[in-house]
């Protein structure tokens, strides 16, 4: 989410930026996108052999140099939408131990708890480009899904690829591995036409080792059409200045909704890019590091710094999530 820009407009930190990683030649081969027989999410498949590729393809070198691009809209092209927002859904999960500070603007996360496993990079290539955005590992039929921006799975009609998932990424390190995505999804509202209000994806992610992603770094609970105007922590891992990507940053406080163009989930918070697709939660305990997820990072106005927004988690968000973990 950086926030130094000259236009007026709507910056989307997508995490992508170009430094000269160019994908090697079997990429041209990755497995075409599934059709989109099933409104309730877009999906694109990955071979085995890609994802093994992904994992080999993303190096310590190469972790460490994916930084954000920033990605601009004007406000006239902010898409409304107008749903109802009503009835809710959640699950729960467990955990660990953690303190910390609230409210907080934008400081590394100095507790302990479950976060600090759920949470983590996100690396892809993007149209030839290296690139990083956060996601979070969170409670599924599957126990491999991951919930991250749209914006981090497919931008401009282009599907990311080499996407793999780094939990407790640690300055190049990879504590838990890197679990490359068999799918990535998004809902059919950012497929379509980058809606804004609709800035979601997820992941479902291969098993590494013969092991499933949360029997591994554990997992979030999740919450749909939980409404407004609630405490709140975000959490990712942006690499524009003043961060560089290596560090679990959070922001907390109390939530707003968003009265200019979008209605989405409004923070104060300084994260900048590479922090796109990062978790927020609702109810979330510092002592052991465990919230409901109801959003992600996903962009900020160039004209309000230090303020972060994030789409509200409803019907849609939640026939996303549906989708992938039941894949």
């Amino acid at each position: 989410m950086r926030r130094h820009r000259t236009a007026a407009g709507i910056l989307l930190a997508v995490g992508a930026l170009l430094t000269g990683g160019l994908l090697d030649a079997g990429a041209a081969n990755a497995a075409p996108p599934e059709s989109a027989s099933d409104p309730s999410a877009a999906a694109r498949t990955a071979s085995t052999t890609e994802q093994h590729r992904a994992r080999t393809f993303w190096t310590a070198e190469r972790m460490r140099a994916a930084t954000p691009l920033d990605l601009e809209l004007t406000p006239q092209a902010a898409k409304r939408l107008q749903t109802p927002r009503t009835g809710g859904r959640s699950t729960t999960v467990e955990p660990t131990a953690a303190p910390a500070s609230f409210p907080q603007a934008g400081g590394p996360w100095t507790g302990r708890g479950a976060v600090l496993s759920t949470s983590g990079r996100v690396f892809f290539t993007y149209q030839g480009r290296n690139a990083s955005c956060s996601g979070n590992a969170v409670t599924s039929q599957n126990a491999s899904t991951v919930i991250t921006a749209g914006h981090c799975v497919k931008y401009q009609g282009n599907w990311h690829t080499n996407w793999v998932f780094v939990p407790a990424y640690n300055n190049g390190d990879a504590p838990y591995g890197k679990w490359a995505a068999a799918k990535t999804l998004t809902t059919p509202q950012w497929e379509a036409s980058q809606d804004m209000n609709n800035d979601v994806g997820a992941a479902v992610v291969a098993p590494l080792d013969g092991k499933k992603l949360t029997s591994v770094v554990g997992a979030q609970g999740i919450q749909f059409n939980g409404g407004y105007n609630k405490p709140m922590y975000s959490f990712g891992f942006p690499a524009a200045a003043p961060y560089d990507g290596t560090k679990l940053i959070y922001c907390s406080g109390n939530s707003s909704k968003d009265f200019l163009l979008t209605q989405d989930h409004g923070l104060a918070c300084n994260m900048t890019g590479g922090s796109s697709g990062g978790p927020w939660f609702t109810g979330f305990n510092e002592a052991t590091g465990t919230g409901l997820q109801v959003s992600v990072n996903s962009f900020g106005y160039t004209f309000w710094p230090n303020q972060m927004f994030g789409p509200y988690f409803g019907d849609v968000a939640k026939a996303l999530y549906d989708k992938a973990q039941n894949t």
